[in-house]
């Protein structure tokens, strides 16, 4: 028990810099944690704008709907409630909607954690999306586990590229990850990771990508590496970002 203590005490001691430490990994210039709803407004409540927001259903307090008065706004969810106009499956979103119809904004908040298929949500975006309109997601990086078992997946702005990509039609306008967090494993960890700090946590990633041409025949395996990766590499051996050190 004293061995675990002196670790307990010494993790903590080495995780002191951690604290104050900059964050590798800048968050997004417009549409950061605390900026994207108002950005959103500014941008797209005009007349003559339509906007979905898939995930509308008032589940935390938030409710989106007043922020686009002056636009066409439509929420989507999986379930009815409050600011819900269409009820569905986001995998399957291009059938709620008459063939043809398009928005000049589609976005989300804590939903894509909870699709099984999200690169098929991504593809229904896509189709309901006018050349030039944009898609904005928010969603974690790292968090607790929540309205489990539907908790299927965290993103990095790299993750989240992937799934607006290039191939698709993409441009990227802004992404990054907000709110840095401090972690340590806990004494329920295997012995050789217990009371180590884990550092480089964000609790939200974000994305804005604008529309740039519509995509036929569209297929994710035919899809070249760089269209998806922006043209970036896996870190190669021997540099300290790719030393294998999970």
């Amino acid at each position: 028990m004293k061995g675990e203590n002196r670790r307990k005490i010494q993790a903590f001691v080495e995780s002191l810099p951690f604290f104050r430490k900059r964050p590798r990994i800048a968050p997004p210039n417009l549409v950061g944690h605390s900026q994207w709803a108002d950005f959103l407004e500014r941008e797209f409540n005009k007349p003559g704008m339509r906007v979905l927001e898939i995930g509308s259903r008032v589940v935390t307090g938030a409710n989106h709907r007043s922020r686009f008065a002056q636009a066409d706004y439509v929420g989507f969810d999986f379930y009815p409630g409050e600011n819900v106009d269409v009820v569905g499956d986001a995998h399957r979103l291009t059938e709620y909607f008459p063939k043809g119809e398009q928005f000049d904004l589609i976005f989300s908040s804590a939903v894509f954690e909870h699709l099984h298929m999200p690169w098929v949500v991504a593809e229904e975006i896509t189709k309901l999306l006018k050349v030039g309109g944009h898609v904005f997601v928010e969603t974690h990086f790292s968090y607790i586990a929540h309205e489990r078992p539907w908790n299927f997946y965290q993103f990095s702005d790299m993750g989240l590229r992937a799934l607006f990509n290039a191939g698709l039609g993409y441009d990227l306008i802004d992404s990054g990850l907000s709110n840095p967090m401090a972690g340590f494993f806990t004494e329920h960890a295997d012995r050789y990771l217990r009371y180590r700090p884990i550092t480089e946590l964000y609790c939200h990633s974000e994305i804005l990508c604008r529309k740039r041409e519509e995509v036929t025949g569209f297929d994710w395996r035919s899809l070249a590496a760089d269209s998806v990766v922006d043209g970036t590499r896996y870190p190669p051996p021997g540099t300290a970002a790719g030393s294998g050190t999970d």
